[in-house]
Parts: C-alpha cells; structure tokens; sequence
C-alpha cells in the first residue's frame, strides 16, 4: 500500500475527460498523505546504504574511516545550509522536528532566566501549531515554568496576523515561534514580516532593558513545495524535517550564529558531538541521506512546486465539477492567503460524510482526514479547522489530500471516482 518512490518529476498526465475506465487499475492505490510523511527519494536511500557500506566509522575516530564519515556528515551539512540559505555551521542535526522545536523552547527559557532571574518566561505562538511545540508550552504552563499565549488565526485568512502577535508581546516575552506553512489547512503564515517587527522591538526593548524576544519558524511543511530562505524570513531558528521532503525520518535545525548570535542550549549532555549542541554518536547514513534529499530540493524546487500546484489544482477542479459546487467545501482556501501548493483540505458535505467514514469506504485513495499524529482522535472535528472558523458541520467531514512530486492528473482521476463510489455506497447504507 506504500506509493513507488520518487523518480523525479513525472509530467502530468492530461487524460481524456472523464474518469478512467476501471478496467487495468483494481487494487492500484494512489497516495496523498504527503504532509504526513513522502516517500523516500531513491537518490537518498542510494546515499543511505552507501554511507551505511562505506562510512560506517565514528565520525569522532581519527582514523580514515571515521573521516570518512566525517566528511559526509559535513557534506550533508552544507547541502542544509544551501537549502536554508544559512551556514554551515548554522546546521545541528537532530532526530526529527519534535526534537529540534523543543530545543529551541528550552533554550528560549534558560536564555531568559540567565539574564532575568526569578522572572516568568512568556512566550507567544498560534493557536494552529504542531503538537511539538503546543504540547511542550502547555507542560511548561502546567508546571508553572512559562507563561504562552495562544494567539487565534484569523477565520478570514486562516494565518496568524501580525498585529495579533505582537499585541500579545510582554515585557517577558522571549520567544515568538509560528510554523511556516499549517500542516493540515496549507496557509503561509507571514513569518517574514513578523520577524521584520520583531527585530524593531528588540531594539526598543534592549534600550528598556526588556529581554530580546527570539524567533522561530517550524518549516516542516514548507521545505521542498516553496522557497525558504532564513536570510528573507529573518528568523533566529528554523526547524527542518527530512521525512517531509523525500528523505529520512531525521532533521535539523538552523540556529543563526549557534551559541554567539543566537542562543542554543543542549538538551542532553554526552560525547560533545554537534559542538556540544546536540551529543551522541552521529547517524551518518540518516545525515547523509538527508543531504542527498536537501540537494535535490534546492536543484528542483521551482519544478516540484508547479508540478504539485498543477495537479492539486486540478484535483479542485475535478471534485467541484464531480460533486457540485454546493456539496464541495474547501477549508483550505482562505481569501487573500498563499497556501502550499500541494494541498486540499476539503468537506464533502452531507449527513453520514464524516471523514473516516468516507476514507474506510475508499478502495483506491490512501488520505487522511487531518494530522497523523491526530489519528487516535476519531470523529471529532480537526481543533485546527475549528480554530480556523470552519463550522463543527463541516469540519467533522474533512478530507486532507495532498499530492505529491509523482503524483498525476491519472492518479486525480482514479481518486476523484473512488471518492465518489464511496459516497454513493454510503447514501445506500444509510437509506437502507
């Protein structure tokens, strides 16, 4: 039931109008679950088994087989840097995205009790984040070592709006941290002007001897469908998760100027890898994996991104003129937001639709109706297309599709017919 890996950018198939015959394609499933996880990019896995075969010694061994391997950890490290537009040495590898946000929220905390004492640190985020940095904060909250403020998206523009933000700022705020991109409803958070704010206030606040506020952006979902480039979003950390872009279940995070400009502070204590940021043994083959996946986006994002675009969009289309306008609602189109180019969020409207219902009835599509990482939640309603204005009606019956690099219009078409037998076997069941 796993999609083929990626092969690169296959063009869009333009099929005849209609749907395909049925014929030749039972038991072909088509993926589009891509902002759970992608597939992994056979450049990558190449990149994997030959750093596993090749530069399988300690990177901290002098001898020639952990150069080896410390040159591939350092290779893969600027291929992030260029990603990014950063550093190198901006770059410290982590286990994934959850790891790397909460470093930033715990470094954000030390920071501010070094230099204000017995003061409560307060930070501001959305109301729409992942749950690696909600549920961190609402821990910190709990145990009264923070104070957060969850700002509300807008219901008009599904983004948190920068004039929200920094009217929640306090005297003790010390981290600002918004995702680039919603997992699950698309839109683009204005990071890039919100940082342009910030740093302004730090100013002013430096003169008040208020503590500077820092900023982050999770970039999950943003790195490879659009540009991202910390020197325009002028951000202080950037989280970066490979599984999200075609290569391995690891990440990174960019810190500008770690531990001189910026603040970085470990979470574990151990051999002193990663410049005493992050220790323990380097995963040179997940590193070099990730640098192989970070290549191919920085050569071919631009492609991706039009590739993705043009089939989600025809994806839109197809299920508007299969359905009827009244009986589609897209929760991902917000009037006046960029959205990522992959994503659909969208209700097929009617008693009994609820998401999970129509995805069991499915025999082709492979989805699912909001985060994964949300999967346990049943029925209920995403909390963050509740959050977004989207009614409990609505909301209860999402679907998020998301396309990927190899996604087709071909594959649109089998998916868009299967979503329309699964709701006709569903108006049948419940008649009967």
């Amino acid at each position: 039931l796993v999609p083929q890996p990626h092969a690169g950018v296959r063009a869009a198939v333009r099929p005849a109008p209609g749907p395909p015959e049925a014929a030749g394609c039972a038991g072909r499933r088509v993926y589009l679950d891509h902002n759970a996880t992608t597939p992994l990019a056979p450049e990558a896995a190449r990149a994997m088994d030959e750093a596993a075969r090749q530069a399988w010694g300690n990177p901290s061994s002098s001898h020639p087989a952990g150069k080896k391997a410390k040159e591939l950890i350092e290779s893969a490290r600027e291929s992030l840097a260029r990603l990014v537009g950063g550093r190198p040495e901006d770059i410290v590898f982590t286990s994934g995205g959850t790891e790397a946000n909460n470093m930033v929220i715990h470094t954000a905390l030390r920071y501010f009790r070094e230099s204000q004492g017995q003061a409560v640190p307060h930070i501001v985020t959305s109301n729409v984040e992942h749950d690696s940095i909600r549920l961190p904060l609402e821990q910190l909250v709990k145990e009264c070592l923070a104070e957060a403020t969850f700002v509300p998206v807008s219901p008009r523009s599904g983004r948190a709006e920068v004039d929200d933000v920094l009217s929640a700022v306090r005297p003790t705020t010390c981290l600002v941290t918004i995702m680039l991109a919603n997992n699950e409803t698309g839109v683009i958070m204005p990071v890039a002007e919100l940082s342009q704010h910030i740093r302004a206030l730090n100013q002013r606040r430096a003169v008040e001897g208020l503590p500077r506020i820092l900023v982050h952006t999770d970039a999950a979902q943003m790195i490879g469908k659009g540009r991202v480039d910390v020197q325009e979003l002028g951000v202080d950390y950037l989280t970066v998760v490979g599984h999200k872009f075609y290569g391995p279940r690891i990440g990174s995070l960019y810190v500008r100027g770690p531990g001189t400009t910026t603040p970085l502070h470990p979470m574990f204590f151990g051999g002193g890898q990663e410049r005493n940021f992050r220790p323990g043994t380097e995963n040179t083959p997940m590193i070099a994996g990730l640098g192989k996946a970070a290549e191919l986006v920085s050569r071919n994002w631009e492609a991706y991104e039009a590739h993705m675009r043009d089939v989600r969009d025809y994806l839109e289309a197809r299920l508007e003129a299969s359905f009827g306008k009244l009986r589609i609602h897209f929760n991902s189109q917000f009037t006046g937001s960029k959205r990522l180019c992959n994503t659909c969020n969208v209700s097929i409207l009617g008693s009994g639709l609820q998401g999970r219902r129509v995805l069991s009835n499915c025999k082709t599509l492979l989805a699912s109706v909001g985060a994964a990482c949300h999967s346990e939640k049943g029925d209920r309603p995403s909390s963050i297309l509740l959050s977004c204005g989207i009614p409990c009606d609505i909301a209860q019956n999402a679907l998020r599709l998301s396309v990927g690099r190899d996604t087709t219009r071909a594959d649109v078409d089998l998916v868009v017919q299967d979503l329309m037998q699964a709701v006709a076997q569903l108006g049948k069941d419940q008649a009967s």
